[in-house]
């Protein structure tokens, strides 16, 4: 690793971090409600929810730009209140990896939810336990394999975000330069054994996640139906 800066690393990982449990907390409720709703609105959030799959990057990152820059409604509300931009900064960053990795925390809540089902929290409402202390006793137990799935899917994936970052927050060293934008900048200016060990890391990073959700899903019981 010599000659390697570390810091774009540990920036991301910083950001992943936060995106991850930012992601889990906001979109828990979000996935209870679509596995549970009969509302017509459910197809078109779902749609909209899953956007970040299939729009490139670029796109997300240009309308996220026009959204969060200091002459807009909220990225002049955010000035206001920090005094500072949302654009090219690490905040900024942090609200473009929620809406782009979004995706990979509701859908696995999601899908986990679905199969829990109502029956477990009927049987715990019979035992007097409030819906909140239903969830969180019964219901999210009995979810254990969609929040690691969600966990682990969204945090590898804010680490390989590339297009959306650079975008919305550039690529200022100590501040927006992510691992991603760091190797582009190294093939860039022809630095290819530095972008080498990066990529490589990167991939057995991506490997170690994958495997990790396969082995935690084989073996982490399904509920009961």
């Amino acid at each position: 690793m010599a000659g390697v800066d570390l810091g774009p690393l540990l920036l991301t990982l910083r950001l992943a971090a936060i995106t991850t449990l930012l992601l889990l907390l906001l979109g828990t409720p979000l996935a209870w409600w679509l596995a549970h709703t009969r509302s017509r609105w459910k197809a078109p959030i779902e749609a909209l929810t899953a956007l970040p799959l299939v729009l490139p990057p670029t796109v997300i990152g240009f309308y996220l730009l026009v959204l969060l820059n200091p002459t807009a409604p909220l990225g002049a509300w955010w000035v206001q209140l920090t005094g500072q931009t949302l654009t090219f900064s690490f905040s900024g960053l942090v609200v473009a990896s929620l809406i782009y990795s979004l995706p990979f925390t509701v859908q696995p809540l999601q899908a986990a939810f679905e199969i829990v089902g109502r029956r477990p929290l009927e049987a715990a409402a019979t035992l007097r336990a409030s819906p909140l202390d239903a969830f969180f006793s019964v219901a999210s137990p009995l979810a254990l394999r969609g929040y690691v799935t969600a966990a682990v899917l969204s945090f590898a994936h804010t680490i390989g975000e590339f297009g959306v970052v650079l975008m919305v927050g550039g690529n200022i060293p100590g501040r927006t330069q992510l691992i991603s934008i760091q190797i582009y900048e190294q093939v860039e200016t022809l630095r290819y054994e530095q972008a080498h060990v990066l990529s490589a890391g990167l991939m057995l990073f991506s490997f170690a996640v994958l495997l990790v959700v396969y082995t935690v899903n084989r073996r982490v019981p399904r509920p009961a139906g």
